[in-house]
């Protein structure tokens, strides 16, 4: 709460003065950081935004912020002023307006703890998007108004359902021309065979839209102030009631169908209360039985408090998710699965999860999920799959491309290390003895080859760099020399997958690339006729 209020007031200080922003974003960093005492599980929710192309989803990320404080102004993906959101912190990101790596950050809402991963909706760029959900305790799928449902949607549906990850849906770009949330509710009903229900509906679309209807609390919700920062309650028009009131009744039936206890209710024909409703969506939620379906605009600032609140109130807590450890034995069992104990406090030995490694101005940087124990700086930890015993120089928490040291990490946090040497997916315990490691995360095959060489011979050595950061990071993209045809063949998701790799090359290392269809060796058979 302290938080949120120095950030509403420098705010106000920010409109009278706009060079008071980096006194501000000091000051809202200086509060969240002298804030002490352990935060409980049940004030900690781990997210990633997660869509198709196009979808809104670094948007929805930025307005997140900006409400909570964690940002002193918002900018556009393509914005005019050339700044570009803060979780496209790579030049490249922001060129081409596109997210190419999942950029993590934390902020407060209500006291509560949220951790973000805004994951890329490219195809080429899909193990972002499959190592975030693989850590992650659930997750808001962003679908397009107009587009509904479309191709990557359904491939990160099927990467949810592969680590069983709750999610709520929010249907966003209610203003563009062609808008048609019920259209997208029916694709997410057949498509993806979700039983799915409003939580709110539109109060007018396109250039008409003017809020939201809230179907729980049976009221309307307006965005006040040029950022649509003041959220206003109100009745509900009296031309919208009866289409309320179907679709309040449709929630409850969809919900009644998923929930045992709110089914008996509606047995009894009995109007269930708020609270019963909220406590049965959370219930069915984070059960998979029932994706709650939200509405609005990110770009016209409408609709992404509730979606804030609907985080709170349905996705789940670190301690409602159940993370399980193999422990490395000869002969597999059942008993060889180790559930890991998600209370936050040091009685039970370190576990954490490297999910994500980054090149960053100082060294290695290694994303860890901590799923039991602490962990503090300085302390030192094994790599279960090398065995070796590493240091922990410096722990950090991120937000975007800015760091904010710490000096320890409980089981559901998401934090960074420095100088660890180690590959994507190692587990790392507090004990030698313990042999365990996480569950792996899936790494599909690539499906696009292409040769790659420096334009200058002189440069082979920073090439030969580059490519070796670039294979440790991203799993899916693979390097092979062909003895043959003398040439290095690159592998990936996609053509632009490749072709990001190849201007990465010339502008982190000063090495320009020639990129071209791999040669074909011909080799010249003589068949000897026997007479």
């Amino acid at each position: 709460m302290r938080v949120l209020k120095a950030g509403l007031i420098l705010r106000r200080i920010h409109a009278k003065n706009p060079a008071t922003i980096t006194l501000k974003q000091i000051l809202i960093n200086s509060c969240r950081t002298c804030s002490s005492g352990i935060i409980p599980n049940e004030r900690i929710r781990n997210i990633g935004i997660s869509a198709h192309i196009d979808s809104g989803k670094t948007t929805l990320t930025e307005r997140v912020l900006y409400y909570t404080g964690r940002i002193a102004e918002m900018h556009e993906v393509r914005g005019k002023d050339g700044v570009g959101a803060i979780m496209d912190s790579m030049e490249l990101e922001r060129q081409r307006g596109i997210t190419i790596q999942s950029a993590a950050t934390y902020t407060m809402w209500k006291q509560h703890n949220i951790n973000i991963i805004d994951t890329p909706g490219h195809v080429d760029f899909t193990i972002e998007v499959e190592r975030a959900l693989r850590v992650l305790d659930g997750a808001v799928l962003v679908l397009c108004a107009v587009g509904g449902v479309q191709c990557q949607t359904m491939t990160v549906n099927r990467q949810m359902k592969r680590y069983d990850v709750p999610f709520i849906t929010f249907i966003n770009k209610l203003d563009r021309l062609g808008a048609n949330p019920t259209r997208a509710l029916q694709q997410m009903r057949t498509k993806l065979n979700h039983n799915a229900a409003f939580l709110q509906i539109p109060m007018g679309l396109e250039k008409n839209l003017q809020g939201i209807i809230d179907l729980i609390h049976e009221r309307s919700l307006y965005f006040d102030g040029p950022f649509g920062e003041n959220v206003r309650y109100d009745e509900i028009p009296a031309e919208m009631r009866a289409e309320a009131a179907d679709r309040r009744q449709e929630l409850v039936e969809c919900v009644a169908n998923a929930d045992e206890a709110l089914g008996e209710i509606f047995l009894e024909e009995r109007v269930p209360s708020v609270d019963e409703l909220k406590a049965a969506i959370r219930r069915a939620t984070i059960k998979r039985s029932f994706t709650p379906v939200m509405v609005g605009s990110a770009l016209r600032n409408k609709g992404v408090q509730p979606l804030l609140d609907a985080v709170l109130e349905y996705l789940p807590n670190p301690s409602e998710v159940s993370n399980y450890a193999i422990l490395n034995q000869e002969e597999s069992t059942e008993s060889s699965k180790i559930r890991m104990d998600p209370t936050r406090d040091a009685s039970q030995p370190f576990v954490g999860l490297a999910f994500k490694l980054e090149a960053g101005r100082f060294g290695q940087l290694t994303y860890v999920r901590v799923y039991q124990g602490c962990l503090k700086k300085s302390e030192y930890i094994y790599n279960t799959r090398t065995g070796k015993k590493v240091r922990v120089p410096r722990l950090v928490r991120l937000h975007a491309d800015q760091m904010e040291d710490v000096e320890e990490v409980y089981a559901g946090d998401i934090c960074a290390l420095f100088g660890i040497d180690c590959a994507s997916g190692d587990t790392f315990t507090a004990r030698t003895s313990a042999s365990l490691s996480m569950e792996s995360i899936h790494v599909p095959d690539p499906v696009v080859s292409m040769s790659m060489k420096p334009s200058h011979k002189n440069d082979l050595d920073k090439f030969s760099k580059g490519i070796n950061r670039f294979t440790r990071e991203d799993p899916t993209f693979r390097v092979n020399f062909d003895t043959e045809s003398k040439e290095t063949i690159i592998s990936g998701m996609g053509e632009l997958h490749l072709e990001i790799y190849s201007q990465r090359m010339e502008r982190e290392y000063n090495c320009p690339c020639v990129m071209g269809k791999p040669k074909v060796a011909f080799r010249e058979t003589i068949s000897s006729s026997v007479t």
